[in-house]
């Protein structure tokens, strides 16, 4: 049976114990910036969170819609000295200094590489990102449509490329896929794969040049391609 001397006790440890900060959407999203640079995308759930900060998963749930909507905060964060970098050179130059710097963050990160594959990006430094991209489009002249969608294009490139790369390098099994495919690319029968022989060495060929190649292609298709606009948008 607790005396009175033992309910002041407890009420004086209640007291003398260090209040817990308060629950900030940005205190959020940098402690799964912790778990996800100590353990991994995977790691990074509410539950796992929640413990972290002392509290209770419900808790987040005010700040952040699900972990999913986590992950993308996350990859937001990331971008935030992406969308401040400095550039230089004609706005060509400027837009693919961006998308690499874009890419270097996926290519630390594969698994939110492949998460940005499927779940929109919508926050502040992403946001930047893309609004200094549309305005080096409009510089060069490219007409509002094409800039609106060729942007897209663009970062789906990246976010692809830099998605299936991470994943060659996480991968155990990759290097020996990838020497199957230069094996079976080499060889290609001339009779039954005429293209895929004659073009077997570019195929395989390129490493950085492949992608400001890439790069090139998309950002001159921007600007030449007319959009053509159905009778019912117009």
């Amino acid at each position: 049976m607790k005396t009175r001397d033992d309910s002041l006790a407890i009420v004086r440890n209640r007291r003398e114990r260090p209040a817990k900060p308060a629950l900030t959407r940005d205190g959020i999203i940098q402690t799964a910036l912790e778990i996800l640079r100590a353990e991994g995308l995977s790691k990074v759930t509410m539950r796992r969170v929640a413990v972290a900060l002392d509290t209770g998963a419900a808790s987040l749930y005010v700040y952040v819609r699900d972990t999913e909507d986590l992950h993308a905060q996350i990859l937001d964060a990331l971008l935030a000295p992406v969308s401040r970098t400095k550039t230089e050179g004609d706005w060509c130059r400027q837009i693919k200094a961006i998308l690499s710097k874009y890419m270097e963050v996926l290519f630390a990160y594969p698994a939110l590489a492949r998460m940005a594959m499927s779940t929109p990006a919508s926050g502040p430094n992403y946001m930047r990102m893309v609004d200094r991209m549309l305005g080096l489009l409009a510089a060069a002249g490219a007409p509002d449509r094409n800039a609106a969608w060729g942007i897209d294009l663009l970062l789906l490139h990246a976010t692809a490329h830099a998605a299936e790369h991470g994943t060659w390098k996480e991968s155990q099994r990759a290097a020996d896929d990838f020497a199957t495919l230069e094996a079976a690319v080499a060889g290609a029968d001339p009779k039954k794969y005429p293209h895929i022989a004659r073009l077997s060495s570019d195929l395989m060929s390129g490493d950085r040049s492949r992608l400001e190649w890439s790069f090139d292609l998309l950002i001159n298709g921007v600007l030449e391609t007319p959009v053509s606009v159905r009778e019912e948008e117009s």
